[in-house]
């Protein structure tokens, strides 16, 4: 497809022409990096087994790995994973998810913390979840009315969604525990 041109505005009916893996930030064409590392896809299925598990009964929410979230006309993105319920699109989400979740990379932090951060809080995502795989660190956020109020910094903790729909839990000692070297 060749490169794409900055002054130009694009709308999902180009992004769905596109090759590659693309995000739209307002109409700005973004990248995605190459191929997420091992580390990054192996701590992605540990958050998605952990979810699911506790998801296998519930038939209105589910748990998604690399899915289109559509915003608007020129706003579509790509978040690591989602906790979504009572879903009815069928090619992209079509309303906030309950959780999402990024995984952070070199090229992703700023993109993650900032950007997405800022519209994920707007469209009122109940929770944000930014996994640092370097640290194993997980900070999580939980929408206080308009904003993201931090929950805290997570390890080895176990953190309830007390307002998702579904009660979920995150143990981060169990989801981490595989990438922590033996004492």
């Amino acid at each position: 497809m060749g490169a794409l041109k900055e002054d130009i505005h694009y709308t999902y009916d180009d992004y769905k022409l596109w090759k590659g893996e693309w995000e739209l930030f307002d109409g700005i064409a973004v990248a995605m990096s190459p191929a997420p590392v091992r580390k990054h896809q192996s701590l992605a299925g540990a958050l998605i087994r952990e979810f699911g598990n506790q998801l296998y009964d519930c038939m209105e929410c589910e748990v998604l790995g690399e899915v289109d979230y559509k915003i608007s006309d020129d706003t579509i993105l790509r978040p690591d994973i989602v906790v979504t319920c009572d879903e009815t699109g069928e090619a992209y989400l079509t309303k906030a998810p309950e959780i999402i979740v990024e995984i952070v990379s070199k090229s992703s932090a700023k993109r993650d913390e900032v950007y997405k951060f800022e519209i994920y809080e707007r469209e009122k995502v109940r929770y944000y979840i930014i996994v640092y795989p370097d640290d194993l660190i997980a900070k999580v956020y939980k929408l206080d009315g308009k904003t993201y109020d931090k929950q805290g910094d997570f390890t080895q903790e176990t953190y309830t969604f007390q307002e998702s729909r579904c009660g979920l839990t995150l143990d981060f000692a169990r989801v981490f525990k595989r990438f922590r070297a033996p004492l």
